[in-house]
């Protein structure tokens, strides 16, 4: 499980970079200032999923069975969230209208919610345990 946790935080980190360098450069010219913004948002939120991963399949705090649902989590979370950020972002240029959509956009952001809340559960219900020792 570790290594399918850390492969995809390195893939969305790669993604993260080069889809960060293309809205900075790539569509400076093609997209308002407050669409490069947006953009950027989704960049970021992929970028902090990316190290949060790369942490996670790090770890052996947590278990298999915890990564595993953070993992699924994120992915969806990821595809949701900043993919259809990018979607909204670049709206006028493309022939789908990506807004018909953007209702996914909030649910994507519920699921990366989600994933941190587990974790945090996780981390109290480990920190209870060894108190109690």
């Amino acid at each position: 499980m570790n290594s399918k946790v850390l492969s995809l935080g390195a893939f969305l980190g790669l993604t993260g970079v080069v889809l960060g360098a293309f809205g900075a450069h790539g569509l400076k010219e093609l997209i308002s200032v407050e669409q490069i913004a947006t953009f950027e948002t989704g960049v970021r939120y992929q970028m902090y999923h990316a190290l949060l991963l790369l942490f996670l399949g790090s770890t052996s705090v947590v278990s298999a069975r915890t990564k595993q649902v953070i993992f699924y989590l994120i992915l969806l979370g990821i595809l949701l969230f900043s993919g259809s950020i990018y979607g909204l972002a670049t709206n006028n240029l493309s022939v789908f209208d990506f807004k018909t959509i953007g209702f996914i956009t909030p649910i994507g952001g519920l699921l990366l919610i989600i994933s941190w809340l587990l974790l945090l559960i996780k981390f109290l219900k480990n920190n209870f345990e060894n108190s109690k020792n």
